[in-house]
């Protein structure tokens, strides 16, 4: 059975549509159509519900009047032509001839590659249409599922996408309602999952009217970074506001077809109640896909195990977890800056090692950022529910000039960790642009109106402060980071980078379809793997296979090079009566490199000498006799 919501304007046939608000404190509401003669009025309910059938078709312009006073957008529209500010339009979410019933969705967070894009800078036009274009290289890159940041409707002409104000409607600088379905519909076609990203612990400070149809939307029993957080269990109408954000969280499902969710900061997602909003949430959302598989991935700052535990378990039953631990770590690897909530880490081999063995590295220690233990322990999550991530659109807008990885440690460092990063069992997730090491930054970037702008800026330099080194560079060396149109113009991805840096390129597309095609590394099982610390800046890991399959090895140097002599590690070792082959090495010349090695300058005599700042890829001929690379050693 198809999901249909009940809030918003649902067409009821015959040029007639169904109106239905919650406004418990409000005396009366009334439809106002523009270009209408007069007031539709609402008949009210003891739950504080006003609802009504009217003769409006659809494509109408409306607004709501509270209290035969002031007009506001429907906090349900599902489209605003003209801005959060402006008349919502009626709109038949179900009409779409949908032409992807074949499609079964997305059953399963094992084997899957994610890609994060931003909608408006993505490609120079900005739109969904646009960005069709561009899905068939994603398709080939090796790319499974595309992750959209927020689409909910924004003030101004632009936004990174955590400012939303109206939820329901996706944002009209993008195109309109039966364009994002086509886009997934295009998707879909190629055999590319779309997951939509939504923000539900905090909505944006301007163009957000909840707050005129009820306060009880918001709660003031907790702090919230981000502003006032949204209420789930203050209260008797703590029930109709999570019902309003569920039915959020079904519709994007159900009505454009989107394979899941990205739920932002559910850390945030403050609910003491018996069932926790987030496991409710994903529930309804899997009973709205009417059968088509979704994901639901939790981003939660603390990395907490509750997000991906079982709901029989206790667990609120997300599929996968964002992982910030392996971030942070590679990025102190690649800067030698261990700054503001990057301070805890060190980047050596030791803590990049721990992350791809055990998932994560906090699990409970106490973290001197945040003055406190933070974790739980993700030993026992399969390494495909945690999420991985060199760049995403927090790590890249929350540094200063929001430069790429590649800009700041340079390019043979940026593909070793590349090297490393693909080939780790947890999922991973690329950023846009990462696969071809765009130059273009990826900023914080708003259009608010200029009272309001000021503030925004201000907030953002002091945000950025946390970090001694942009402090320095705002306060003593007269940078200006740029919130603005120039931050948005500048983080738009040029696409002609990609048919120049095919270096960069050949080595993702091809780190992919190791993940696919072999064997060993196919199956993301971390109980296959072991490893050991060569140095403070080397690692080793070895992937067991079966007898027909062979072992596989996994040297990482971001050192200089490294001479093991004596080598006692045993994890360098054949497996018996046979050699290693050289599969991939990331200094390669077609990914850009200087030269790969040979085994046999690899291993001289009675040492291993590892090149520095180098991955290296290597598998054992098995019982088969056959390898993935073209040299033996023993």
């Amino acid at each position: 059975m198809k999901w249909r919501g009940s809030l918003g304007a649902r067409p009821a046939g015959g040029d007639s549509t169904h109106f239905r608000v919650w406004a418990p404190r409000r005396r009366s509401v009334e439809v106002v159509v523009k270009g209408g003669s007069r007031p539709l009025p609402l008949v009210g309910d003891a739950q504080g519900y006003f609802e009504a059938v009217h003769p409006v078709a659809v494509g109408a312009l409306y607004k709501y009047r509270l209290d035969s006073s002031e007009e506001f957008p429907d906090p349900a529209s599902r489209f605003q032509p003209e801005g959060p500010h402006g008349f919502s339009e009626v709109v038949d979410a179900h009409s779409h001839s949908w032409t992807d019933g074949d499609w079964k969705g997305v059953s399963s967070i094992r084997g899957q590659v994610l890609y994060e894009l931003h909608l408006g800078t993505f490609t120079p036009e900005g739109t969904y249409k646009a960005a069709i274009a561009k899905l068939p290289l994603l398709k080939e890159l090796g790319v499974t599922c595309l992750e959209l940041m927020p689409l909910h409707t924004f003030p101004g002409r632009f936004n990174w996408g955590y400012d939303g104000a109206q939820l329901f409607a996706p944002s009209g600088q993008y195109g309109r309602p039966e364009d994002l379905r086509a886009f997934v519909e295009a998707a879909h076609a190629l055999g590319l999952g779309v997951l939509v990203d939504v923000v539900y612990n905090h909505l944006g400070p301007d163009g957000n009217y909840l707050a005129q149809y009820s306060p009880d939307y918001f709660t003031r029993k907790y702090e919230n970074e981000w502003g006032e957080p949204t209420n789930f269990d203050d209260g008797a109408a703590a029930g109709p506001s999570r019902d309003f954000f569920i039915q959020n969280a079904c519709a994007w499902v159900a009505e454009y077809h989107f394979d899941g969710l990205r739920l932002d900061a559910t850390q945030a997602l403050y609910d003491d109640g018996p069932c926790h909003i987030v496991q409710e949430l994903t529930r309804a959302v899997r009973e709205a896909a009417a059968g088509r598989g979704v994901l639901v991935i939790a981003e939660n700052e603390p990395q907490d195990e509750l997000c991906v535990r079982s709901v029989e378990r206790g667990g609120w039953g997300t599929d996968a977890l964002w992982v910030d631990d392996f971030h942070h770590s590679a990025r102190v690897a690649a800067t030698g800056r261990a700054e503001a909530y990057l301070q805890d880490y060190r980047g050596t081999a030791q803590e990049l090692l721990s992350c791809a063995l055990r998932n994560s590295l906090y699990q409970g220690q106490y973290y001197r950022w945040q003055k406190k233990a933070r974790g739980s322990p993700l030993l026992r999550v399969p390494a495909s529910a945690c999420v991985f991530y060199l760049q995403n659109h927090d790590q890249l807008a929350n540094m200063l000039q929001g430069q790429r990885l590649h800009r700041i440690c340079g390019e043979r460092l940026a593909r070793a960790l590349t090297t490393l990063w693909l080939l780790l069992p947890q999922t991973p997730l690329l950023f846009m642009g990462q696969e071809w090491f765009a130059n273009s930054p990826f900023f914080y970037f708003v259009d608010h109106k200029p009272e309001l702008q000021p503030l925004v800026r201000k907030g953002r330099d002091q945000f950025l402060g946390q970090f001694e080194s942009a402090r320095h560079a705002l306060e003593h060396e007269g940078y200006v980071e740029h919130v603005d149109e120039k931050a948005f113009t500048l983080s738009r991805l040029d696409w002609s980078e990609r048919e120049r840096h095919t270096g960069p390129l050949t080595l993702h597309r091809e780190l992919l379809r190791l993940r696919r095609e072999d064997p060993v590394l196919a199956r993301q099982d971390s109980g296959q793997l072991t490893g050991a610390v060569l140095s403070p800046l080397a690692l080793v890991l070895r992937y067991s296979g079966g007898e027909q399959e062979g072992d596989r090895l996994l040297l990482v140097n971001l050192g200089g090079e490294l001479e093991l002599s004596p080598c006692p590690e045993p994890l360098l070792a054949p497996p018996r009566d046979e050699g290693w082959r050289l599969g991939l090495s990331s200094e390669e010349v077609r990914f850009g490199g200087a030269g790969s090695c040979s085994l046999e300058s690899l291993r001289v005599e009675t040492s291993w000498r590892v090149p520095g700042m180098t991955a290296l890829w290597m598998t054992s001929t098995g019982r088969s006799g056959q390898g993935l690379g073209p040299r033996k050693v023993g």
